[in-house]
């Protein structure tokens, strides 16, 4: 049967990085769960030096440690007798310590001494999350440095806000940039608490009570507390829990995709801010040279990357509530019905949310800004906004108040009347300048038309955001960043 034939998911054929692709590879899974067999033998036997008390004294031989170690990537030849062993036992993780005690015949009787299948599973998928948020981590933040550039280009370019999606105060390009920055710090902060709170399930045996390695060293809680310590320190973490069922809570599920589910949202926002102003021409995602935006409007520019953003966004934000009703559903120490879904839910969770930082990084990197179209839409908006400048200008001047907003209130309304009615250009500032009661300041008409006065103090919030909040989020991804402003960018931009 060819590859054809069968179903493959667009993550991997279409989306995703290699290195998140291998990560959540049959072989890594595999062989980490190899790995984990040789800490827990190495600890077990006395052979791993990490504290000043090493030797727990398992009858493990130095041959059984180096055959394991010799074979602690799976080969190709080994998937098969694996398939072979697992539909004979219908059990996957014995079907893989058969397997592995093939290859290594004098481990054979010692592989997984103590432990339960969860000690595979669970740690293995623990050292999968905090590995792929430090993947996805400088990612995220290569992003955010990329956009800070941008912002920063384009603080004093004065914009229309929109609320309730009709045009409003005036902002500036770069303020509407770090709406968006914030909103991806906040992204950044989530996805380091998650990893930072990471702890090693450990050593923990059936229900989480280590009876079984109780047993294996006669009672001595103390061998019992240094074995867990000691595999917890091999596979890099801090600490592990000390509270466990079978398996690691699935709260912590929850935590990590909640995490990587709320970046999807940011992302589908973004997408969608970009996208409605891609509409209007003010700005628009990167566009290759021979890029076709439609099979049949040759003409056609369509914001295809950012659409793929919504698209995936959409997807991750939709995972947390996978992982709400699987940890929900657990009874008591452990149940099975998680199994499944989690296969699905922890590597697709991070899969989509690389996809996302890839898509987000090339739009970051050549966003496209076009003045003069963002020029004509204030044009077209400001006399309606100026007219409060009117009447402030015409006070200051000695006039009156009421009078001057009853002029303005009538003059506006008819202006308004033909521009719906007629299609005709907005003319109200002519009609303020063709009644004489507002003669006092036609001199000052310019300066109160100019849009830079009604941006407020964008520009300096946007220098203050970058330097402060973003400067300091960004510092421990420094050389990543580095590495990022010395990318290939027509590689970057060809996504």
């Amino acid at each position: 049967m060819s590859s054809y034939d069968v179903y493959e998911t667009p993550f991997t054929t279409r989306y995703c990085s290699d290195e998140v692709k291998k990560l959540f590879s049959p072989r890594r899974r595999f062989s980490t769960w190899r790995q984990l067999w040789i800490w827990l033998a190495e600890a077990e036997k006395g052979t791993f030096q990490l504290t000043q008390v090493s030797e727990l004294g398992l009858a493990i031989s130095d041959e059984a440690i180096s055959q394991m170690k010799a074979h602690v990537y799976i080969q190709d030849a080994e998937f098969k007798i694996a398939q072979e062993e697992e539909a004979r036992r219908r059990h996957d993780v014995m079907a893989h310590v058969h397997t592995f005690g093939q290859a290594a015949p004098a481990a054979a009787g010692i592989i997984h001494w103590g432990a339960t299948s969860c000690y595979c599973t669970d740690n293995a998928d623990l050292i999968f999350i905090r590995d792929g948020l430090n993947i996805l981590l400088p990612k995220l933040a290569q992003s955010i440095e990329r956009l800070s550039a941008f912002a920063q280009q384009y603080k004093d370019l004065a914009c229309l806000g929109y609320t309730h999606g009709q045009p409003a105060q005036l902002t500036t390009v770069g303020k509407r940039a770090c709406l968006w920055i914030q909103d991806l710090l906040m992204d950044l902060r989530n996805l380091e608490r998650a990893r930072d709170d990471l702890r090693f399930r450990g050593v923990k045996g059936t229900t989480g009570t280590q009876a079984s390695f109780l047993q294996i060293f006669n009672g001595d809680h103390e061998k019992v507390e240094r074995l867990d310590e000691l595999v917890t320190a091999k596979a890099g973490f801090k600490s592990a829990f000390i509270i466990s069922s079978q398996t690691y809570s699935r709260k912590i599920d929850v935590d990590v995709v909640n995490a990587l589910g709320s970046f999807g949202a940011t992302c589908e926002r973004i997408g969608g801010d970009i996208r409605h102003l891609a509409m209007s021409k003010e700005l628009e995602e990167p566009f290759e040279k021979d890029q076709i935006g439609s099979s049949a409007m040759a003409y056609k520019r369509n914001p295809m990357r950012s659409e793929r953003l919504c698209s995936l966004g959409r997807y991750l934000s939709s995972k947390p509530s996978e992982a709400f009703r699987t940890y929900a559903g657990q009874w008591f120490e452990r149940t099975l019905d998680d199994s499944a879904i989690r296969r699905l839910t922890l590597p697709e969770s991070f899969l989509c949310a690389d996809a996302c930082l890839t898509l987000l990084l090339n739009i970051a990197s050549g966003l496209v800004v076009y003045p003069a179209v963002i020029a004509k839409r204030i044009a077209a908006e400001l006399p309606l906004m100026a007219t409060e400048n009117f009447i402030m200008a015409m006070v200051r001047r000695g006039g009156s108040r009421q009078e001057a907003h009853e002029r303005i209130r009538v003059l506006s309304r008819e202006a308004g009347r033909r521009v719906k009615e007629e299609g005709a250009e907005n003319d109200l500032i002519e009609r303020v300048r063709g009644d004489a009661f507002f003669a006092p300041i036609w001199g000052e008409m310019e300066a109160l038309l100019d849009p830079a006065t009604f941006v407020g103090r964008a520009p300096q919030q946007v220098e203050r955001f970058v330097k402060g909040e973003v400067a300091g989020a960004l510092g421990p991804y420094e050389r990543e960043v580095g590495e990022g402003r010395m990318a290939d960018m027509g590689k970057i931009l060809s996504i």
